[in-house]
């Protein structure tokens, strides 16, 4: 166990202190103990370094908001320990962790192993949902359906105790930190970076993953070089809590077979032993992309100041979602393009962008606004986007009370009709 500045990671090593580092990265919302039964026979061959996401398992609640940022925390915690070199195995969102790291730090990474990941998990939209319902109910509806989305129906029926078991890892996770994890990943996207990712990789997915399952592992390995796929039959997203030896088996076999030589500082090049005879971890048929994996166009910049139209677009998103943003843009044609683009280029790349004020405080100043001059169409998409950018309800009732004053009591009388059904909406967990 270790102490934990805000900067580093809570931390545990299991094995012999000469033996090489292997990394076990948890999923969002569980502990290190999902890789208990990993580790007696990995630590026969590897010191096991393992680590707790922020808020969880007990670990100081400083919220990190970005893959980045976690990775950063990791490495951190690793150099204060004299690691340098390292294997890494990461499930969901330490799997995004762990391609982080093979794209920032290649020099720091032997061999990758990315269990139930994807170089995008789902949409932004997906994420940024799920932090709104925990910001206004709490952990507990998340907790309460996470069996279902992390253990077959079957698994879950028959190991009551382990079921019960993940329920409590999430209920006791701290709310900030997993709001901070949902938008780490609602930003997480390295679909058009992964040939760069240069270390032997293992992707390792359950045949009835229905998060990040299959397809996203197919996508994965279409896109990283020297990367083999691994399906485990009967297991779901938690492959390693779900259908422990056979995933035990398979990082064995990978991390014994394919551990990069550490680059040369003092000639600049990396020794390449021969090639050693590699098992074969799924049928040699090969593996197709489920989707285009491209650089997204960009827009030219002119000379002198840059456009700021992308800068305006990805904000747009950030603050209002996909969904909403793609109906916008599909919508426009000759007529009302220029206005899209307008708005896109100066609202969102301009002002919203500026520094002066944080997203909660913007939104606060619109939504007064536009009870002001009676928009109730676009006060309802605005309440959404309050509500994805970290204002509770009860803060937003007070933002329409304050209107009420300012603004007139008939105008907040309509705008509170519009709020009440937006959070009704927004905030009612999905069974």
């Amino acid at each position: 166990m270790s102490e934990t500045p805000s900067n580093t990671l809570q931390y545990r090593f299991d094995g012999p202190e000469e033996a090489p580092v292997l990394i076990l990265g948890p999923s969002l919302g569980t502990t290190w103990h999902m890789w208990d039964r990993q580790v007696p026979e990995l630590m026969k061959q590897w010191r096991v370094f393992r680590f707790d996401l922020p808020g969880h398992g007990g670990a100081p609640a400083h919220p990190a908001g970005s893959v980045t940022d976690l990775a950063a925390r990791l490495l951190a915690t690793l150099d204060a320990l004299g690691v340098h070199r390292f294997g890494y195995a990461g499930c969901a969102l330490s799997g995004a962790v762990g391609a982080e790291l093979a794209l920032r730090h290649p020099e720091r990474l032997a061999s990758l192993a990315l269990i139930a990941a994807s170089p995008r998990f789902g949409t932004a939209d997906e994420f940024r949902q799920r932090g709104v319902i925990v910001r206004t109910n709490g952990l507990d509806p998340i907790a309460r359906t996470s069996p279902e989305r992390w253990f077959t129906g079957g698994f879950a029926a028959a190991q009551p105790a382990i079921t019960e078991w993940a329920v409590q890892m999430v209920r006791t996770t701290d709310p900030g930190c997993y709001i901070a994890s949902c938008e780490a990943l609602a930003a997480f996207d390295v679909r058009a970076e992964l040939s760069r990712i240069g270390v032997p990789t293992l992707v390792l997915v359950g045949s009835d993953d229905q998060v990040t399952g299959p397809a996203e592992a197919r996508t994965l390995v279409a896109g990283i070089p020297d990367a083999r796929l691994a399906v485990v039959p009967g297991a779901s997203h938690l492959v390693p809590v779900e259908q422990p030896a056979a995933v035990t088996d398979l990082l064995v076999r990978h991390f014994s077979t394919a551990w990069q030589p550490a680059f040369e500082s003092t000639t600049g090049q990396t020794a390449i032993p021969a090639a050693p005879v590699k098992p074969v971890l799924a049928a040699p048929a090969p593996v197709a992309p489920v989707a285009e994996i491209a650089p997204a166009a960009m827009q030219p910049e002119p000379a002198g100041r840059p456009d700021r139209y992308e800068t305006g677009l990805k904000v747009r998103r950030e603050v209002l979602g996909d969904a909403h943003v793609d109906r916008a843009l599909a919508s426009a044609d000759a007529f009302s393009g220029d206005f899209q683009e307008f708005i896109t280029r100066y609202a969102w790349g301009e002002i919203w962008d500026r520094p002066g004020l944080d997203r909660r405080a913007r939104s606060c100043v619109t939504l007064t606004a536009l009870v002001a001059g009676g928009h109730l169409d676009e006060l309802a998409f605005h309440t959404r986007a309050a509500l994805r950018n970290g204002l509770t309800p009860v803060e937003i009732k007070e933002v329409l009370l304050q209107a009420a004053v300012y603004c007139g009591v008939p105008a907040a009388n309509s705008a509170f009709k519009v709020a009440q059904q937006v959070i009704r909406e927004e905030t009612t967990p999905q069974e």
